[in-house]
Parts: C-alpha cells; sequence; structure tokens
C-alpha cells in the first residue's frame, strides 16, 4: 500500500510538472469535443471515493437535471479541473476535530442561444484560509505556508494549472474562504 500510494503520489507531480511546461510553452491545447457533464463529475468523484473513505469523509454529489445531457467542452481537462478541487478538499478536510464533508454540485447557472453556463462548486468544511493565503492561492509554486506543505503535502500546482485550465475553456475559478471554517471554489463554465 506504501508503494503504491507514493507511486500514485510522484505520478501525479510529474503530471502536474509536465502540464504546467505546456502551460508555460503556450502547447497545451483545449478540446471541443461532445461530453456529458454528468459522466464527467460522477467519474471525477468515483475515482476520489475510497481515497474520502479512507481519510473519513463524507463525499456528497449534486448535479442538476436541468444541465444538458451533452455539450461540447473537453472532458479530460474538466475532470482534471474537478479532481484537483475535489482531492484539495478531502484533504485539508480530513484529520479535523470534526467529521470532514466535501460535496460537489453542478448547477445550470444559465442558458443562451447555443450556450449553457455551467457552475461547478466543491465545498469543504475544512482547514479554510484566510485573505492573505487566498490572494496567493493560484501562484504556481505556492502554498499556505511550510506547516502546510508538511502535513498535506503537494507541489502547489495543481489550483495554478486548474485556473490556467478554466481560462483556456472561456471560464472563471472563484474561492470564498474562512479560516477555520472551510472552503468552496466556485468554477463557471460556459459549453456550447
Amino acid at each position: 500500500d506504501l508503494i503504491r500510494e507514493s507511486a500514485f503520489s510522484l505520478l501525479g507531480i510529474i503530471d502536474d510538472i509536465l502540464d504546467f511546461s505546456k502551460i508555460e510553452a503556450g502547447k497545451l491545447e483545449i478540446e471541443h469535443a461532445p461530453m456529458a457533464v454528468t459522466e464527467v463529475i460522477e467519474k471525477a468523484c468515483g475515482l476520489l471515493g475510497h481515497l474520502a473513505v479512507r481519510k473519513g469523509v463524507e463525499l456528497t454529489l449534486f448535479i442538476d437535471p436541468a444541465i444538458p445531457e451533452e455539450v461540447l467542452g473537453d472532458a479530460m481537462r474538466l475532470r482534471q479541473v474537478l479532481l484537483n478541487l475535489a482531492n484539495n478538499a478531502i484533504k485539508f478536510s480530513s484529520g479535523q476535530d470534526h467529521p470532514g464533508r466535501v460535496s460537489v454540485r453542478a448547477v445550470l447557472a444559465g442558458r443562451g442561444p447555443g450556450q449553457v453556463m455551467v457552475e461547478f462548486q466543491v465545498a469543504d468544511n475544512g482547514i479554510g484560509m484566510n485573505e492573505e493565503t487566498q490572494a496567493r492561492l493560484f501562484t504556481p509554486f505556492s502554498q499556505a505556508d511550510i506547516s502546510t506543505t508538511r502535513r498535506f503535502g503537494g507541489t502547489g500546482l495543481g489550483l495554478a494549472i486548474s485556473r490556467h485550465l478554466v481560462d483556456m475553456m472561456g471560464g472563471e475559478i472563484a474561492i470564498q474562504s474562512e479560516l477555520g471554517k472551510g472552503s468552496t471554489f466556485s468554477v463557471h463554465l460556459p459549453l456550447s
């Protein structure tokens, strides 16, 4: 188990560094292909279900039935953003003096001619962040402080990559957080 966990951890770091390098070189491309938003979110949460159970965190999922069955977008990159946000939420809401809870939601936030606006929310009841930490949150290789890095691990690249991906997909990412009370990440994404 330790070997497997270490291998996945190293693989995650290598993937982050490669993605960041592609972004810096302007070589990362976004695909516009038919995808089912429901399937993308369910698979992302399914991949993290065992981690949530192992960390003692309740992971819930809600998908607005008003979201069209099929849209045009980049399923792999959307899944990558959701995995990063949900993985962080699980990581930072586990090991507290209260049971950890993470909710992943997708709601139809608007509809226009030939396009929908979908809002993805990942909320947790974890350690939360102060305003200073939030201000540098999307900066590459940046984390809250050295104790956070030592306690929770990570490279500080996941959120920087997620922001680039959301920007490239024409969307916006935002955070609401309060120290000791958890965080909510919101991604607004226009989809044809």
